[in-house]
């Protein structure tokens, strides 16, 4: 007796249910309201959303968007105990009043540096209890460009604020502490990541750390803006390494600017429980701590601006 076949369309078809069926159980957070595009970013404008270059001082001196305001970098960061740490609640304050913003103002971030410094400055402000949207324009500067927007030279007219800020938010933060009782003592639900470049990273890292380059969460363009990935991207990218929603995950760098980037990127695909380790791969170096040299191969990878 002659047995009927199977079509493939239609194994094809199953296999695919399956897959996204096993996807589905994955709980994501809501997804995809953190970073916008430059289009996006300007009709947000048109509804009163306050726009914040993250640029160096002297990169804002030399031309900025019309109408943004400059909070940069340096203004959020002190060097104690090493250089790039989370400054006090005190300093933001006066960074975020000086340029006309309070708690409750919604905002629009940008820099010229690869999302680097908008998102770091979205991480300190939220840690902080920022009550008031925060959104990141992917692309930067380039892109508002891009969009149409005008470039000056001109400071725009600040009229300085009170900003409140709240107490420090100690679930999105870690320390070392933590971090070296994990070698001794691993947990299966806690996810270490090293978001440094290549080189970086085969120059040794902190045992028990995954590697994934935070470049890895956008295209990298240097004439048109770097624009962070699909939220789809970035969730099949770190779900292939076993990182998901239920696992408490932790990032760091050289001094925890880049790792802010990952941070972004994986908030806006809807994880939610992710800390940085604000000392960073600096204070865990000076303090003479374990050091994993991992065997790796294959071609380096760029290091970006300040290897932050």
């Amino acid at each position: 007796m002659k047995k009927n076949k199977i079509p493939a369309g239609f194994i094809l078809a199953a296999l695919l249910l399956i897959s996204i069926t096993a996807c589905s159980f994955i709980d994501y957070a809501e997804s995809d309201t953190l970073i916008v595009s430059a289009k996006e970013a300007v009709k947000l404008m048109e509804k009163g959303y306050t726009l914040v270059d993250a640029q160096k001082a002297s990169s804002y001196e030399k031309g900025h968007i019309e109408t943004a305001v400059n909070i940069e970098r340096k203004a959020i960061m002190i060097s104690d105990p090493v250089p790039n740490t989370l400054a006090t609640p005190e300093i933001i304050e006066q960074a975020a009043g000086k340029a006309g913003l309070t708690e409750n103002t919604n905002i629009l971030i940008y820099d010229d540096n690869k999302n680097m410094d908008a998102t770091r400055l979205f991480w300190t402000l939220k840690i902080y209890g920022h009550k008031g949207d925060i959104k990141i324009i992917s692309g930067g500067f380039l892109a508002l460009l891009d969009e149409g927007l005008k470039e000056t030279k001109k400071a725009s007219s600040v009229t300085p604020a009170a900003y409140t800020a709240s107490a420090l938010d100690k679930s999105m933060i870690e320390k070392k502490g933590k971090i070296w009782g994990l070698i001794d003592d691993p947990d299966e639900d806690i996810v270490l990541i090293d978001v440094r470049s290549f080189d970086e990273y085969a120059e040794g890292t902190i045992p028990g750390a995954i590697h994934i380059n935070h470049e890895r969460n956008m295209f990298v363009n240097d004439e048109k803006g770097t624009t962070f990935r699909p939220v789809s991207h970035n969730r099949i990218l770190y779900k292939e390494m076993g990182i998901t929603p239920d696992k408490e995950i932790i990032m760091f760098c050289k001094s925890s600017v880049r790792a802010a980037n990952t941070y972004a990127a994986l908030y806006n695909a809807g994880y939610r429980n992710l800390k940085i380790y604000d000392g960073a791969w600096l204070e865990w170096e000076a303090s003479n701590l374990p050091v994993f040299k991992p065997e790796v191969s294959g071609a380096a990878t760029t290091a970006v601006e300040d290897n932050s």
